[in-house]
């Protein structure tokens, strides 16, 4: 399967630098992470990284950090933006395969990339894949149930089915936190620009005219799960891999 295109960062890229400055303005979504998967001192994949942005929080306390973005230009921006880390790294590469060995990590990380429920499956089982045994998968999504963010998007794709979503994910083992978020910008011109790319042009401004001042609440849904040792991927002996002692080679 070829990759799904991400219209608003692949299409306007600076925009969306600011919508990310602009996201998750208290913390809240890393703290929830930080509680289910706490990357300090681990291996870590960001599955659809697109430019990079959240590379350097992961980096900042683990152990090695890949980037995995399919888009060229935004593999170059991703680049560009973690040059100067020396444990991050970005590679070119789709969800479905992505070139790197069986239990690279100990947590895979995909925040509103490609994980939307009914059609994920191959995405899923890589992820497992690559995940060490006792290791975590973490996808964040918009939590479109709630609004205001969710009337707005649910108004976009009539057909998306937040229910159903959630149901896909608790079939096959997640567990399913909530987290209510604000999203800050410095101006209207931003907060219009953003809302621009991420809807079709009736209901941007809908959302511009319904939201006053500078902010706006948006709530995210954090799909996780563990995976168990023991876990026998087709064709492969189970197998657990401790982390790595500090100087050893990261991720490869």
């Amino acid at each position: 399967m070829s990759s799904v295109p991400s219209p608003n960062i692949w299409h306007w890229p600076e925009v969306y630098e600011r919508e990310n400055r602009a996201q998750d303005a208290s913390g809240a979504i890393w703290a929830a992470l930080r509680e289910v998967c706490d990357w300090a001192g681990a291996d870590v994949i960001d599955i659809g990284c697109g430019d990079g942005f959240h590379l350097p929080m992961f980096a900042s306390s683990a152990r090695a950090v890949v980037g995995v973005e399919p888009h060229p230009p935004l593999v170059r921006r991703a680049m560009d933006r973690v040059g100067a880390l020396a444990n991050v790294r970005v590679i070119e590469a789709g969800a479905e395969r992505v070139p790197l060995r069986d239990s690279s990590a100990d947590v895979v990380h995909a925040r509103t990339a490609y994980f939307f429920g009914p059609g994920c499956e191959p995405g899923l089982a890589e992820a497992d894949r690559l995940l060490r045994a006792d290791g975590v998968l973490a996808i964040v999504d918009l939590d479109a149930s709630r609004p205001p963010y969710g009337d707005w998007m649910r108004a976009d794709l009539p057909r998306y089915d937040p229910p159903g979503v959630e149901r896909f994910f608790e079939r096959r083992g997640f567990t399913l936190r909530r987290v209510d978020t604000e999203w800050r910008f410095p101006d209207r011109e931003t907060l219009e620009a953003v809302l621009g790319i991420e809807f079709s042009a009736p209901v941007a401004r809908r959302a511009i005219a319904a939201t006053e001042g500078l902010t706006l609440p948006v709530s995210y849904r954090i799909h996780t799960r563990r995976k168990p040792a023991g876990l026998l991927l087709p064709g492969r002996a189970a197998r657990r891999e401790p982390r790595r002692a500090a100087g050893q080679p990261r991720v490869s």
